[in-house]
This record gives C-alpha cells, structure tokens and sequence, in this order.
C-alpha cells in the first residue's frame, strides 16, 4: 500500500474517534466520498492500526445504533420548520 493512503487511513481513523463523528462527516471534512472513507476505516485501516482500527469500529457501531433516532429527529424538524 502506498504510504500517502496510509497517512490518510490513520488521520480519517483519529478524526472520527476524536469528534466522534460518522462517515459522511469525516468524508466532508478530508473532501472525499464516503466510499473511500467506510473502505478505509473499515478494511485498510484493519491492515494498518488494528487497535486504532477497533477504537474506530466502536464509534461507528454507536453511530449505526443511533442512526434511527437522528432520523426521526431531522424528520420531526424538518416538518417544525416547513411554513405552511
């Protein structure tokens, strides 16, 4: 693997688990799709850091369990905010 993708597995890696943040964020944040983010944290970064690798896997499987409710509340804000 090339050391350039590597550098950028780890720092993709420590932003999530730092902010907490889920993939799309962090593919907004290093300005890549979030393919390439879920392929790095999920299967490069495995190769690379595997404790960094399970710190990360933590984050998202909170995120992935939270998912519904962050729906259901952009939902019901959505339909606050709409003028009727």
């Amino acid at each position: 693997m090339y050391d350039y993708i590597a550098e950028r597995v780890i720092k993709e890696g420590k932003y999530i688990i730092e902010t907490n943040s889920t993939v799309r964020a962090a593919a907004l944040h290093f300005n890549i799709s979030k393919s390439t983010v879920h392929k790095d944290v999920t299967e490069r970064l495995r190769n690379i850091d595997k404790s960094l690798f399970t710190d990360v896997r933590g984050v998202l499987n909170k995120n992935l369990s939270e998912r519904h409710i962050r729906g259901g509340i952009a939902t019901k804000n959505k339909y606050l905010h709409k003028s009727n």
